[in-house]
Order: C-alpha cells, then sequence, then structure tokens
C-alpha cells in the first residue's frame, strides 16, 4: 500500500477514535442499596429512596413472606439460593414482597445486598448486566417486574441462557428474583393456540413454558378473602395511628372493596390513602407499590 493511502486511513481511524464515545466507567455497587439498569448508556443508576412498606405490614401471604425472606437470607449470609418466581393475582404484594425481604436482609446484615431493577423490555440486556456485576465483591438480587412474553418474543432466549447458566455459568454473587401476574410467564390463549396448531402439541410451547420451571422457587399469590383484607386495612391503621374504631373501618373498607370490584393488598393500601386524607392525616414514609 503506498504512503498516501496508509495516511488517509490513519487519518480516518484517528477520527473514528475522537467519534467514538469514551467506554463506560466501571459500575460500582458501593454506596447505595438499590439501583436502576440503564442499558443503553451501561450505566446503573442509584436509588436513593426505594417505594416499599415494612415486611410486617404485609398481611395474608404469611407463607409466601417466609419463603421468600429465608431465601434471600440464606444469600445474604453467603449462602446458596435459588432464583425466585413470584406469580399470581394483582396487587397482592409480590414486588412489595422482595423489596421487602431485600431491606429486611440488610437490616440483618448490614450492606450484604444490592437491589438492581430491569425492566422487561431491556431484559434481553440481562446477560450484558450479569457481566458487570459478576466481578464485584458485593451481592445482588435482580428484579425484574411484571414479566411476560408475547407471541414472536424472543426475549425469553435471554432470561433462559441466565437462569439454565450458560457457558460462564450463573455468577454466584447473583439471583434474580421475577414477578408476573402469569404463571408461565405467557398467556394461555398462546399456549391453547400453538398447542392446537402444532403437530406435535406437547412440543409446541415446551420451550416457552419450561421457563418458569428453571426458577427454583415458585411463589403463587391468590385473591384474599375478606378476613385477610380487613386484616391488611387494620395493620396499615395500626402502623399510621388512623383514629377510627375498628368496626367503622371495617364497615368502610368493605364499602370501598365493593367499589372496586377487588379484595387486595393494593385497595388496602389506596383506601388507607383515601380514609388518611379525610381525616387529615398523611402516610408520609410509606410509598407503597403493590
Amino acid at each position: 500500500m503506498d504512503q498516501p493511502m496508509t495516511e488517509l486511513l490513519t487519518r480516518i481511524a484517528d477520527a473514528l477514535e475522537r467519534l467514538a464515545p469514551p467506554p463506560p466507567t466501571p459500575a460500582s455497587l458501593a454506596g447505595h442499596d438499590a439501583f436502576l439498569w440503564h442499558p443503553a448508556r451501561w450505566t446503573l443508576e442509584p436509588v436513593d429512596h426505594v417505594s416499599r412498606v415494612d415486611i410486617g405490614l404485609l398481611k395474608g401471604v404469611e407463607r409466601q413472606k417466609g419463603i421468600l425472606l429465608e431465601n434471600t437470607l440464606r444469600f445474604a449470609r453467603g449462602f446458596t439460593a435459588n432464583n425466585a418466581m413470584l406469580w399470581g393475582a394483582r396487587g397482592m404484594g409480590k414486588s412489595s414482597l422482595v423489596k421487602a425481604a431485600h431491606a429486611a436482609a440488610n437490616a440483618a446484615h448490614a450492606g450484604s445486598l444490592a437491589l438492581i431493577e430491569i425492566q422487561r423490555e431491556d431484559i434481553a440486556t440481562l446477560p450484558a448486566l450479569l457481566d458487570i456485576v459478576r466481578p464485584q465483591s458485593r451481592r445482588s438480587l435482580v428484579l425484574c417486574d411484571d414479566l411476560s412474553f408475547e407471541r414472536e418474543d424472543a426475549d425469553y432466549k435471554a432470561l433462559k441462557s441466565v437462569l439454565d447458566g450458560g457457558i460462564k455459568g450463573r455468577p454466584d454473587n447473583v439471583l434474580f428474583y421475577a414477578t408476573s401476574n402469569r404463571r408461565h410467564l405467557m398467556p394461555r390463549d398462546m399456549i391453547e393456540n400453538e398447542r392446537s396448531t402444532a403437530i406435535n402439541p406437547s412440543e409446541a410451547t415446551e420451550e416457552k413454558v419450561s421457563l418458569s420451571d428453571r426458577f427454583g422457587i415458585w411463589i403463587g399469590f391468590h385473591n384474599c378473602d375478606q378476613s385477610t383484607f380487613f386484616a391488611m386495612v387494620d395493620g396499615y391503621a395500626a402502623a399510621f395511628g388512623l383514629p377510627i374504631a375498628p368496626e367503622a373501618l371495617h364497615a368502610e373498607a368493605v364499602e370501598w372493596s365493593v367499589t372496586r370490584g377487588a379484595r387486595s393488598g393494593r385497595v388496602a393500601w389506596q383506601f388507607i390513602n383515601d380514609l388518611a386524607g379525610r381525616l387529615g392525616q398523611g402516610v408520609e414514609g410509606a410509598e407503597v407499590s403493590l
């Protein structure tokens, strides 16, 4: 190659290097207990205040609470634990329980766990996130809230690879927790349609349906009855010192649930917010996302 051409290619290469963005600064999990994953910027954004509720205020899910808390505490102590999927009825505290268990684990073992939230639409970047977290000395819980997959959605393959471990294996310092309204992470009509049109129905959806099998722990959440609903509103009312007699509290809670057509932790929390406002009180410091 002649000299002018070599010089031209060198100048082009230098120009491209100047235009290219600088390499991302290695992420650190120090200094904060929670982070948001931003794959476009290749960064973990620290979260100063996590919207969560104390684990003692989560009523009607005692069994679910015990399972997830024990698993999380074991992981915080440095032992092995299982990935977990929390599935079932809306508004029954699935994501709240994950955040509450994380807080309880850090209270028992100061600063042991970082909570990293990944959005559903970014699930394909999960392997990249794990590559960032893998060399960290601190252990992490990666949470994907409201996870599900639709037809022609191939992102589940990235998650399946992570749960299976792949060649690299799942990092020992990471657990993956997901919440979903669907037990198998895909709509029932999609499962039934693919089975009915397939040459081999038993194999048509096996790859997608089996994704949920790769979670070591399944925790189901179901609609609550009236006594559990009362326990929820009683717990909130007592925690925030609302001046109302139990009989009046229950009567108003029933009316509220009837107008909403449902009983759940979310409905109980919405009722308490309304009641506290009417009583001229607040529920500061207890932002809840059920």
